[in-house]
This record gives C-alpha cells, structure tokens and sequence, in this order.
C-alpha cells in the first residue's frame, strides 16, 4: 500500500505552508489545501472497508495508524421514486446517516483527528450547529484527546446529548455557530488547543474526500452528470469537487471526464452563498438572523465562501433554497420513497434539485446523485 506525502499551500494564492500548526494562510487569510503528486490509476488501494481503503490520497505518515471508528464506504441508493418526483433519468441518495455519529462529519473529523494527534496537540475545540460537535466528540475519545465544543442553544437535543455522551465538555451558548466560533478561537488560543473549525485547518477537507473517491467507484469509475450537496460551512462539497481533480490528475476517470455540475442546496433563511450567487460577486456578506430548523445549514459567514463560489461557477452550477415547509415535504419524501432516515438537509437537497430541474438548469435525461447528510433521528428530541 502506498502512503501519500503532501504539502500545504493556500487554496487561494498558492502560497505554502508549513505542515504543523496549519491554520489559514498567513499571506492572504483563505483556507489552506493539502497537495500530493497525482496517484496513478492503478495504485493499489488500503485492504481495508472504511475511508481510510484511499490512503494513497490521503495525508496519513507511513508507520502512523490513523483515528478510525469505521467510517464511510456509506451505500448509494437508487431511487426510481425520487427520479420521477424531481423529474431526471436517474437518481441515487447517497446516505451520510450511515456514519459514526450519524452524519458525514465523521469522515473530516477521522482524518483532522489523525493530524492533530499526530502534532501533539493537547486537545481539540469546535465550535458546532451540531454534527461536527458529536463528531469531533467521538473521535477525540477515540484519540484519546479532551474535546471542548460550542455549541448554539438551539442545536437539536439529541446531538447535545451525544457530544456530552462522548465525554466532551460542552458549552451552549446564545447565538449561532458564528457566535461559538468566535469563541472557540478564544479558547484555541488560549490553551492550544486544536481549532479543528470548517476549514480552518486542511484536513478535514482531506477526510471529506473520500465521499467523491466512493461516488465514482460505486459509479464504476465514473462521475454522474450532477452532484446535490445540502450546504452550511461548504467542506462536503469543496472536498467531493478536490477528490474528483485527483482521480482525474491520475487517470482513474476515462478520458475526457470533466467535473459534474454541483447544486448548492441552503435553506431559505441562511443562504449566503445562494445570494452571493445569484448576485454574481466573488464572495459572501454574512447572513443576519441565520433562522432554519435544519441546523447543519445554519453556516451565516461559511470560510468557504470563495472557494465554492468559484467551484459553481466552473462547473455551471447551480446554488438555490428551500423553504422550511418545502424541507418538511421533501424530506418526509426521501423516507417514504427510500426507506432512509433522512435528515432535514436531505430534503433541502432534493426540494432544491426539484426547483433547478424545473428551471432547466438540471436536464431531464441527467444522472443525479443527492447527498442526505446525516440522520433524521437526530432532530428527534
């Protein structure tokens, strides 16, 4: 099995960064990105069923065991139902809820986990909407590493519960995660702790990958005509669209493969980077009074911002919203149709699919592939 080397350089400005303390880019302040020579088709993949089976793509030391709770290889469900509701050829839900903790912020956490351990960190802190708070709690027990997490009042109660399950000290706060964000900085600062925030560190971006390595493999090496990705901080779409160069940079994909076309799903009271794309501007202002009850989308000011905006834009991408009743409808859809568990995120995702497809933006005779990510049972107090 081949094992990666990287290297750090800003994913704006290409400015490199050393590997350890990695936080933003000290020229220009945008998110940093792990670089590898490009892994030629072929290249034997880990003996192993979780998302570290991509190794050689992933920043992992040789001798070095990584963070793991069997995370990932999650199924790909068609769903003829669905196809016709939305009004496309083809149709598959990719189901996040399958992961430890229950959403896809298990896959960036293994990973980020792996690295800061890997430093000899002496802890890690998060600020969360929820997910990535019981995420970062499980794998930081896992680790063996105090978790210290923010989170909003108004994270639903179940992903409170399990971030305290998991041993992690938890602090609810008044506000949203821009609020608890600028308190974990505090505290990073502070103690040392990691920050293992969106995007402000390279590797969790790297464990989100492993979603677009899992896509094309389960497509048999292939890329679908459409990716739907249920959006707040915007790691989960950043990292499909990077997994997707390198398997194109090392041949895995036939020639003359080309980025799909991604939609942005947000919800109707926290899009900004649906209106900074609709308004054709380069960046995102941040969203006042962020209100949702699908709270992994309740991201005002996402990192990210510049990063996906530019994404939508190469790929004639789409970026839309759902209202909360719209959400309601579509994810009691995806259950009834599908047999899944889907979050509130899942349904954006198919409600805003829905809307795109009747703009003619998305074709009929496309292939789709949605993303629920995360777990209904979750909302469930």
């Amino acid at each position: 099995m081949t094992v990666a080397s990287w290297s750090l350089t800003c994913s704006a400005c290409n400015t490199p960064s050393a590997l350890d303390g990695a936080a933003l880019c000290t020229a220009c302040g945008q998110p940093l990105f792990a670089r590898y020579q490009p892994v030629p088709v072929g290249t034997p993949l880990a003996p192993r069923w979780d998302s570290w089976r991509y190794t050689p793509f992933l920043p992992l030391l040789a001798g070095e065991d990584p963070v793991t709770l069997g995370e990932g290889l999650t199924p790909m469900v068609e769903s003829p139902v669905l196809a016709r509701a939305v009004g496309v050829r083809r149709l598959w839900i990719k189901d996040e809820a399958r992961n430890p903790t229950a959403s896809f912020k298990a896959r960036g956490m293994s990973v980020a986990v792996t690295r800061a351990k890997g430093q000899g960190v002496p802890g890690l802190v998060v600020p969360t909407a929820g997910n990535a708070g019981a995420a970062l709690a499980a794998y930081g027990a896992a680790a063996g590493l105090p978790v210290q997490v923010f989170a909003p009042r108004t994270t639903p109660r179940p992903i409170l519960d399990t971030i305290e399950a998991m041993g992690a000290t938890l602090i609810r706060i008044d506000g949203h995660i821009g609020d608890a964000g600028k308190l974990a900085l505090a505290y990073a600062a502070e103690t040392g702790f990691f920050n293992v925030s969106t995007l402000r560190e390279p590797y969790r971006v790297e464990g989100m990958k492993t979603m677009g390595f899992e896509l094309a493999e389960q497509l048999e090496w292939r890329v679908p005509d459409a990716i739907v990705y249920p959006t707040g901080g915007g790691e989960g779409t950043i990292g499909i669209w990077k997994a997707l160069e390198e398997l194109m940079a090392g041949g895995w994909l036939p020639a003359g493969s080309r980025q799909p076309t991604y939609v942005v799903a947000q919800a109707e009271g926290c899009a900004p980077i649906a209106r900074a794309f609709a308004g054709n501007a380069d960046r995102a202002e941040s969203w006042v009074n962020p209100v949702t009850y699908a709270s992994g989308l309740r991201v005002p000011s996402p990192l990210g911002d510049r990063l996906l905006l530019r994404i939508l834009r190469e790929t004639q991408g789409v970026a839309g919203t759902a209202s909360e009743q719209a959400m309601r409808d579509w994810t009691h859809t995806l259950a009834t149709a599908t047999g899944l568990d889907a979050a509130p995120e899942g349904g954006c995702a198919l409600s805003v699919l829905s809307e795109a497809v009747r703009a003619g933006r998305i074709a009929p005779d496309a292939e789709v592939v949605v993303f629920n990510t995360g777990s209904g049972a979750s909302y469930r107090a």
